[in-house]
């Protein structure tokens, strides 16, 4: 009987009896899931118990209601969607929003095909010893905090920076890049691939250097150049890395560049930079809105687990390629 048989067999097997064999397993290797134990941990404490905290949503929250803030949940007032209804029907919401998905879809677009190419531009170069060096200066930007990244772009990006005094040499204006709504969000989108197409090439990197060097060497003997091989050989191999960095990024579309935006903007560009996140953080830090912040946030993630649960759908559709 084949591995796949087998596997179906075991799926149609009673529940009892798929219960017993995965205890069997436990008992023959208590080690390897003895490691679990402290992701799993972490996970129920940041992920999971966190949870009761959507009841905020839900409700008048008053911090002061209870000896402390897990208490005044409970002792707080129930107002049913009245956080949701002012939500959905206030100007704010929809512009958030409408910010949120053109700045992230922004760097999906322009971003998400480069890390492809460079990977692919590396794995072509020969000499390991600039191989090596271009890998390191692609790749340290994503070392870097956003507060430095914000440093860096400010001293290059500032009415008396250096980008600014190379165009009044050129013959043409400055530009206030920091509080000019037109270009704002392409210094969002270009800083943060600066910062982080060295890392996601490297990923792929990794998924070139695992293909199969013989269908290469096959593919040579029969006179396939190079941008053959990539076409033909390196794309297909790579292509489960790119779907799940694709669902991954489609996933998190909305809560996405909370630290870069918050760092960067200023009340000058609200209209056009302030994202879900950060709205979150000045309603419900700045002006103690818990509930109605929780109603927002409780929003972004219902939707980023439709988007992820669908972009892996259609990814299984029409790709034939799935997380899961």
């Amino acid at each position: 009987m084949t591995k796949a048989k087998k596997k179906d067999a075991s799926l149609k097997a009673p529940l009892k009896t798929r219960l017993r064999q995965d205890l069997k397993y436990i008992r023959r290797h208590p080690a390897m899931y003895l490691m679990v134990v402290p992701g799993l941990t972490v996970l129920l404490i940041h992920k999971f118990i966190p949870y009761y905290g959507i009841l905020i949503a839900f409700k008048d929250y008053n911090i002061f209601a209870g000896k402390n803030p897990l208490d005044a949940i409970g002792a707080s007032e129930w107002v049913g969607t009245y956080w949701f209804e002012k939500l959905f029907s206030g100007r704010d919401f929809m512009k958030v929003l409408k910010n949120t998905l053109i700045i992230n879809f922004s760097k999906i677009l322009w971003i998400f095909p480069i890390p492809i190419l460079c990977a692919i531009m590396l794995n072509e170069i020969e000499r390991k010893t600039y191989k090596r060096l271009v890998q390191t200066v692609i790749y340290v930007p994503h070392f870097f905090s956003w507060v430095i990244v914000y440093g860096i772009f400010l001293s290059l990006l500032a009415t008396s920076g250096v980008v600014n005094e190379l165009l009044i040499a050129l013959g043409f204006n400055k530009i206030n890049f920091f509080t000019n709504t037109e270009v704002f969000r392409g210094i969002l989108v270009f800083t943060e691939g600066w910062k982080s197409i060295g890392h996601t090439a490297i990923v792929y990197l990794a998924a070139i250097t695992g293909l199969d060097m013989e269908l290469f060497d096959a593919a040579r003997v029969d006179g396939a150049g190079r941008l053959k091989q990539i076409w033909h050989i390196t794309l297909p191999g790579i292509l489960p890395s790119i779907v799940l960095m694709l669902i991954l990024k489609v996933g998190h579309i909305l809560d996405h560049g909370f630290e870069q935006v918050l760092l960067f903007y200023n009340s000058t560009v609200y209209e056009v930079a302030d994202i879900i996140q950060t709205y979150v953080y000045r309603q419900g830090i700045g002006r103690m809105e818990f509930s109605y912040s929780a109603a927002l946030g409780l929003f972004n993630s219902v939707v980023a687990f439709i988007l992820i649960v669908g972009a892996n759908a259609i990814s299984k559709k029409t790709l034939h390629r799935s997380i899961w």
